[in-house]
């Protein structure tokens, strides 16, 4: 029989047995393993370089908590500057929890922190969206407006106070998931800027990285309670009637009898993507590097789709 102890220092006090390696962590040397892996990844894909300023989301949930953590280390180090930005939606009885641990983990952790909410800068809530399209015939998900004024309002952010990266908690589950998703709806351009980084030729929009892209989501949660961190655990209440849920579910069933499945569909894309992506751009439409018409931001359009959405909101809510 295997001793139960920690295959890295002896420890009897084991806090995870990671089947797909192996592995039998105590608390510091798992914690240690996070961090390292993280680091290793930042270096190893280039995504942070000395004197970066990195603006990360954070919403209070355990992805961007355990990213600010991390990346402090870096400040600590005086080789990067860290801001973090919250982004109220106004999800009732949801949002309100994350914003206050996101407000205190900064607090704690000594970085500069940026608040802001869709009904103070747009004048109204995802709430009163998804009340509006409980009257429509067809009604859109919540992640379809969501998504778009979160990425206007981060790009916007920092631009503002001149970050030069972006930094967002994705993890592999969330990838995985991107790439099956985008798979099986047919979506080959959106699935070929899934990366660790996003590459684009418009310097108005600040480089997206994604650090924490080969942590598994449950040992992310481990690190920030093992940390001593509060976090926000509870989920999106509008998460769960998305497509994304459900290709999460089935990707969590095949984990459990294939461990190595997560990282497998990762490195098997990442094989597959240089190929992919070389064949599939050459068809994009659009203007690269265009400005939308109506907010002056960057548009593959005359008019960008935060403006296209604001437009038909304003008209349904008469805001």
């Amino acid at each position: 029989m295997t001793e139960n102890v920690c295959t890295q220092c002896g420890n009897k006090h084991i806090v995870i047995n990671r089947k797909y390696n192996g592995q039998k962590l105590c608390s510091h040397c798992f914690k240690e393993s996070i961090e390292k892996q993280v680091l290793k990844t930042i270096k190893k894909q280039k995504l942070i370089t000395k004197n970066d300023k990195v603006l990360v989301g954070l919403s209070g949930g355990k992805d961007s908590v355990a990213l600010l953590k991390i990346l402090n280390i870096l400040k600590e180090k005086n080789i990067i500057e860290l801001e973090a930005v919250t982004i109220d939606e106004g999800i009732g009885g949801y949002r309100e929890e994350g914003v206050r641990i996101a407000k205190q983990t900064a607090e704690k952790l000594g970085v500069k922190h940026h608040i802001v909410s869709f009904k103070d800068k747009y004048n109204f809530t995802i709430d009163d969206i998804m009340e509006y399209q409980k009257t429509v015939d067809k009604p859109q998900h919540a992640c379809t407006y969501c998504g778009v004024f979160r990425r206007q309002i981060f790009n916007q952010v920092a631009r503002e106070i001149k970050a030069t990266k972006l930094a967002t908690g994705h993890n592999l589950d969330d990838e995985t998931q991107s790439i099956m998703m985008n798979y099986l709806e047919g979506n080959i351009n959106n699935m070929v800027r899934i990366g660790y980084k996003t590459e684009s030729s418009d310097e108005r929009f600040t480089q997206k990285i994604k650090p924490l892209r080969k942590i598994p989501e449950k040992e992310i949660g481990l690190y920030v309670v093992e940390s001593g961190f509060e976090v926000h655990f509870d989920g999106c209440p509008y998460a769960h009637e998305s497509f994304r849920m459900e290709i999460g579910d089935f990707i969590r069933d095949a984990t459990l009898k294939h461990p190595t499945i997560m990282y497998s569909t990762l490195n098997g894309f990442e094989k597959i993507r240089p190929a992919i992506k070389e064949q599939y751009l050459k068809q994009q439409t659009g203007k690269p590097n265009g400005t939308c018409k109506k907010c002056g931001e960057p548009a593959s359009q005359d008019i960008c789709k935060a403006c296209k959405f604001l437009e038909e909101i304003q008209q349904q809510l008469g805001v």
